[in-house]
């Protein structure tokens, strides 16, 4: 088993691909069979596999969710009470909820089982800058 931590910076809203990364912790450690965790320690951020080869996907993607929560300074979200950190954080954790944290992804002969149109991605959902830990663990 071996862990490592791995920081992204982000540049406000949009999809982080960092599979070569993985790609490279695995080779790194002689891993040879099992399972690669993905984990990232943040409430406003989230992980997804998702199509690497057309920048469109990764635009109707942040449309999608830019439409579905909208910031909480749009008039269909004054229900919402959590305002202290900016219009964009409580949008930013329902995005994280509605996706994922954590990933699970098998590895063989030390290689990601991915697609080949599939990358692993830091969905980063505030829109200032950020540093998020994501943490890389193998088990095999």
């Amino acid at each position: 088993m071996a862990l490592r931590r791995r920081m992204i910076r982000t540049e406000g809203q949009g999809l982080y691909e960092f599979t070569r990364e993985a790609a490279a912790f695995l080779e790194a450690e002689d891993a040879e069979e099992g399972l690669l965790t993905v984990f990232v320690r943040h409430t406003s951020c989230s992980l997804l596999i998702q199509e690497n080869a057309d920048p469109s996907v990764q635009r109707d993607l942040k449309a999608f969710f830019r439409r579905l929560v909208p910031p909480s300074s749009d008039p269909v979200m004054d229900w919402i009470e959590h305002r202290q950190e900016g219009p964009d954080d409580m949008p930013a954790h329902i995005k994280a909820a509605l996706t994922q944290v954590s990933i699970g992804i098998p590895y063989s002969a030390g290689r990601l089982l991915i697609g080949t149109w599939q990358g692993l991605y830091l969905f980063e959902h505030r829109d200032l800058p950020h540093r998020r830990e994501v943490i890389l663990h193998i088990a095999g």
